[in-house]
């Protein structure tokens, strides 16, 4: 993130505002919470550029904070090393899905 010039930053949060209305019709949200982890020290596991677009509905958390809690405990478990991330075919089945939405 902190290596992109103003244009593709740009760039970057346009195309997650679009990708926010999709994934919060698809999803039955109400609200995004939008992340950004640059650094191992912010949780960043995958090195490249990439926005985390979550789609959020009333009481989805006790406190709505917490979500910042839940995501830094998933960033430490066992369940975030890239064996045990969704395969090439899951992703793939979802993205085709939410393919209509952008056409």
């Amino acid at each position: 993130f902190r290596d992109l010039h103003a244009e593709e930053v740009a760039d970057l949060f346009h195309t997650t505002q679009a990708v926010g209305n999709i994934v919060e019709q698809h999803f039955g949200g109400t609200s995004l919470t939008i992340s950004v982890q640059d650094g191992p020290e912010a949780g960043q596991t995958v090195k490249h550029v990439h926005v985390h677009v979550l789609p959020r509905k009333p009481g989805d958390f006790d406190r709505n904070d917490n979500i910042y809690d839940e995501l830094q405990r998933h960033d430490k478990e066992a369940e975030d090393s890239p064996s045990k991330w969704r395969s090439e075919e899951e992703m793939a089945t979802e993205a085709a899905i939410l393919k209509k939405y952008f056409q």
